[in-house]
């Protein structure tokens, strides 16, 4: 009884406020997309973050929950958006034995197409803000599409890539060779075959999987777009890039960044004892800088 009460007088609060959470789906490219919308005092004439996660995960892992939680006891509203991956209406982590028919560049056409919606429910102030792999797929769509609306671009321990590193990653994660792997997949998109199912596949983060021989080819091909420290030069957005010290995925992403924020060209925050993911007390800190970010 006692907590039934208590979620009453939240919601009260919250809407008392004019605060709600809401699931919202939109249709594109014949899939229903959804996100998570945490809707501020101030909507939709405040900023709203739009955030994208990272690699096969969903907007309600810890890190996003946390950040949207966060946003909204700031006053700030926020979308969260799930990726599709291929699927339809997805929800949760990425099932490893579900054949992977997906490619990296999928999610910069997924952030226009909530980028558009947002628009259409009035806003006109959008952060865009991505972790990891997803700081890269944000980063791409702004460099890309200087539109209006977007105000402000945060990246969060955006992923580097190199062919080098993911020849390097590829044998120390599964004990073989990706060279082999991506010229099969090469030649079969080269053939005009590029649905082509490749099972037993080793792919990402998928010990033995099943993968289209275009998902293989965009996710391990060389295109140095998908090196975030390419993309930086080219949003001309203001642009705010979160690295932490312990981060073991990305740790050359400092040095690779630290000439563009001695230029001015960016604002570069390296966060002492953060590793990748930013939980707990770095999630808090991590929003205080983007609150103060936005808001300059």
């Amino acid at each position: 009884m006692v907590r039934i009460f208590s979620l009453l007088i939240l919601v009260l609060l919250q809407f008392a406020q004019g605060t709600f959470a809401s699931e919202v789906k939109l249709q594109q490219d014949n899939l229903t997309l959804n996100a998570n919308l945490e809707k501020a005092a101030d909507w939709p004439a405040g900023p709203t973050v739009l955030i994208t996660h990272g690699t096969l995960y969903h907007n309600k892992s810890e890190l996003t929950s946390a950040l949207q939680e966060l946003f909204l006891e700031n006053g700030v509203s926020s979308l969260a958006i799930n990726l599709g991956l291929g699927l339809n209406d997805r929800h949760g982590p990425y099932d490893c034995a579900t054949p992977h028919n997906h490619k990296h560049e999928d999610a910069v056409d997924e952030i226009g197409a909530w980028v558009g919606w947002l628009k259409e429910q009035g806003v006109k102030q959008v952060a865009l803000l991505g972790h990891s792999r997803g700081g890269n797929q944000t980063a791409w769509f702004a460099a890309e599409h200087d539109d209006a609306v977007i105000k402000q671009v945060i990246l969060v321990a955006p992923q580097t890539w190199s062919p080098e590193a993911a020849a390097r990653d590829y044998e120390a994660s599964y004990g073989k060779p990706l060279a082999p792997v991506l010229k099969k997949a090469t030649d079969l998109v080269a053939a005009g075959q590029s649905d082509t199912a490749m099972e037993h596949t080793d792919f990402i983060y998928c010990k033995d999987t099943t993968a289209t021989a275009a998902a293989v080819v965009s996710y391990y091909a060389p295109d140095p777009r998908k090196d975030t420290p390419y993309l930086v030069p080219q949003i001309t957005k203001p642009l705010l890039v979160v690295v932490g010290t312990e981060d073991q995925l990305f740790k050359e992403l400092d040095g690779k960044l630290a000439p563009l924020a001695a230029a001015g060209t960016i604002e570069l925050e390296v966060m002492d004892g953060a590793d990748h993911f930013f939980l707990d007390l770095y999630a808090e800190d991590l929003v205080e800088l983007v609150v103060e970010f936005i808001n300059e």
